[in-house]
């Protein structure tokens, strides 16, 4: 069997497509399916099913799949142990995350580990569930809901608390409600509930009860910018909005609180790049605990 071969079926198994595995692996489409079909002649077996919209793994492909993956992550640690110490800290770590984590905490992250270890390119990808580490397109989750199944090693990240937020320029307008009930006299600002990817996301609910939202986001950025622009009142991170001196809190007793979690696989949770990535995000998070949830 070609190692070569095996990449580029990882790579397919991983993607569902021939074209997105061509491009993560900078080769072309044909490339991809001819390494593919390689392969299943010299193993006898038919490992996908091509279909119009992208491909399938046969039995005997899923067989592979977890064998390509053993082979995979041996070669990865014996490369890490092997090394020298610049050689293992070096490479590329993938991270996934919700948007609002990613671009309000995450990505300021970064600058002291680049200067402890500068060989080390971080990717941040707007992956919130625990799957995609299954699947080894990312290397490390940042997820809401600690998944209850899977070769995973998963850790508490932090707590974290929403609250209700308004535009000073909105409640000019538009005075706090005095109590909850108050809230149905005003536009709410929350989630598309067919897009609300985990439980944890169903707090507009939890702090408002029935009142209606009157403008719904997929994403916790666009909830945020609709809140400054003057929308409405809405159920923002508490992390997130004390960055931003134009808001202000209404019903401040109304709080939600939620957790954070590290997702990682347990088969290269050992790689140096990657540990060293956990551990920069552990220790930040405890050291920042305090702007998670509000007192």
């Amino acid at each position: 069997m070609n190692w070569d071969d095996m990449r580029v079926f990882l790579a397919v198994a991983r993607a569902g497509q021939f074209v997105a595995a061509a491009r993560a692996l900078k080769v072309d489409h044909a490339t991809a399916a001819r390494r593919v079909s390689a392969l299943e002649r010299a193993l006898n077996a038919r490992l996908v099913e091509r279909r119009t919209t992208g491909v399938l793994l046969t039995e005997a492909g899923a067989r592979l799949l977890a064998a390509a993956e053993r082979m995979e992550t041996a070669c990865l640690q014996a490369q890490a142990e092997l090394g020298d110490r610049d050689v293992e800290l070096g490479g590329t770590v993938r991270i996934g995350a919700p948007d609002g984590l990613s671009t309000y905490y995450l990505a300021g992250l970064f600058a002291a580990l680049a200067e402890r270890h500068p060989a080390i390119a971080i990717q941040l990808v707007p992956t919130p569930q625990a799957g995609p580490v299954g699947r080894r397109e990312v290397d490390i989750a940042v997820v809401l809901e600690k998944p209850e199944a899977g070769r995973f090693v998963v850790q508490k990240l932090t707590d974290y608390s929403l609250g209700l937020f308004a535009s000073a320029r909105y409640l000019a307008r538009h005075p706090a409600p005095p109590d909850a009930d108050g809230l149905a006299a005003h536009r709410l600002v929350g989630y598309v509930e067919e897009f609300t990817y985990s439980p944890a996301l169903g707090y507009v609910g939890e702090l408002c009860g029935d009142a209606p939202v009157a403008f719904q986001c997929a994403g916790a950025i666009g909830q945020l910018e609709a809140v400054r622009a003057g929308i409405g009142i809405g159920v923002l991170h508490d992390f997130i909005a004390r960055k931003h001196p134009d808001l202000v809190r209404v019903l401040p007793a109304r709080r939600a609180r939620r957790s954070y979690w590290i997702v990682e696989h347990e088969d290269t949770r050992g790689i140096g790049r990657i540990r060293a990535v956990h551990d920069a995000l552990v220790e930040a998070a405890a050291r920042d605990r305090a702007i998670f949830v509000a007192r």
